[in-house]
């Protein structure tokens, strides 16, 4: 049996932690597939507990709203997300040779996990491609990151923004470009796929021309190649 791959999360984004029940991995699992398939604007708390058989409250025992529900499954991808680049990463010495893995785990298509029996990460990027932006684009926004809810963004952004100095160290907006890199690989795939008129890969839908472009982006303002 494959060890399960635990990921650390912000205990104030729960009122019971999912991980510690049967019921509470069903409800992260069925929440991911519902809101892949239906998005964050339609899926409910009482449909997630008719899909699952259980009450409205016995899923509000576990998160107050669906927006703390979205932090939370945002967070747990960030966290995943660095743990892969992490992983992925580790026997490369070639600084860009390095980035460049970055960018084309960040521009291509997830599989699911094995380590991770409840979530599906596959159905969880496209969520993260389609929605992540709404657990941060809200009038709260300054409360949530008291509570330090974007916390693995901000690790994964930092990971990626110290590769980028290695690259090249006098440049000036490694955490700027960090963050672009993430963003340009999301948003260029949504567009891509459901306003084309915004990229220029909408002939083909390649992934490999978004990491193209990205590594264009990327080394022309590092100025490598």
């Amino acid at each position: 049996m494959k060890p399960q791959l635990q990921i650390s999360m912000n205990e104030a984004l729960y009122l019971r932690n999912p991980e510690s029940s049967d019921l509470g991995k069903s409800i992260i699992k069925h929440s991911v597939e519902m809101i892949y398939a239906q998005g964050i604007e339609t899926f409910t708390f009482k449909k997630l507990a008719a899909e699952i058989g259980t009450t409205e409250a016995g899923i509000y025992r576990y998160f107050e709203n669906k927006h703390k529900l979205l932090v939370y499954l945002t967070a747990w991808y960030w966290g995943w997300l660095e743990f892969q680049i992490s992983f992925h990463t580790n026997n490369i010495t070639d600084p860009i040779v390095k980035l460049k893995r970055v960018i084309k785990l960040l521009a291509s298509t997830v599989e699911d996990d094995e380590q991770t029996h409840h979530i599906n990460e596959s159905l969880l990027h496209q969520i993260i491609i389609a929605e992540g932006s709404k657990a941060y684009l809200t009038k709260q926004v300054g409360e949530d990151n008291k509570q330090q809810f974007f916390q693995p963004y901000k690790v994964l952004c930092a990971v990626i923004g110290n590769m980028i100095k290695e690259v090249n160290l006098k440049y000036k907006y490694p955490k700027s470009l960090a963050t672009t890199i993430v963003e340009m690989a999301h948003f260029q795939n949504f567009f891509m796929n459901n306003l084309p008129s915004l990229t220029d890969f909408s002939k083909t839908k390649e992934e490999s021309e978004i990491i193209a472009f990205l590594n264009d982006l990327v080394f022309s303002s590092l100025k490598k190649k």
